[in-house]
């Protein structure tokens, strides 16, 4: 399958699952799973910056479109697509990684990187994202617990997603 027809697929996978499925989960008001952003973060490593840019926001557009949200999801997804290049380069080995056109991923970055990697995009998402929701710092300890238990959650299911659709096999350590 080329890459383009496999990212097709995995943003209509991902919308379908996060609009469909993920959007009905909350749980005291605490937890609200994010996974539709996973898009951006499996993008391959030469997807050019100003693409990530348009990728980004276009993603958060059809978040928004379909939650009724007036641009909350595409200004956290646009920060997501602008930082990840800098993240990237920082985790990426001295020479840089063997195959730019494959993905991020366990078996392309290593899993411990793969997780920080995606754990830090899904962080500063979910930070934007409902600091921009709730608007207000007065309740800071709500805030820090919606973020950092969503983030924990969205985690988990990109964990689950690596299970089902991740080479495993060449995992590097």
């Amino acid at each position: 399958m080329s890459e383009l027809l496999k990212n097709i697929v995995r943003f209509v996978l991902l919308m379908f699952v996060q609009l469909f499925i993920l959007n009905n989960i909350m749980l005291n008001g605490f937890v609200q799973p994010y996974l539709y952003m996973l898009f951006i973060l499996l993008l391959p490593f030469q997807t050019p910056r100003w693409f990530l840019l348009i990728l980004g926001a276009a993603t958060g557009w059809v978040m928004d479109n379909f939650m009724h949200t007036p641009g909350l999801h595409a200004a956290a997804c646009t920060v997501v697509a602008y930082l990840r290049p800098f993240l990237i380069g920082v985790l990426s080995p001295q020479g840089g990684f063997e195959d730019l056109h494959r993905s991020p991923s366990p078996a392309t970055m290593g899993f411990g990187k793969f997780f920080f990697y995606a754990g830090m995009l899904v962080l500063i998402h979910h930070l934007v994202y409902f600091s921009l929701e709730i608007l207000s710092f007065q309740d800071l300890a709500y805030l820090a617990t919606k973020i950092l238990v969503s983030t924990l959650v969205t985690l988990l299911l990109i964990f689950v997603y690596g299970l089902l659709f991740f080479e495993w096999k060449a995992v590097r350590r």
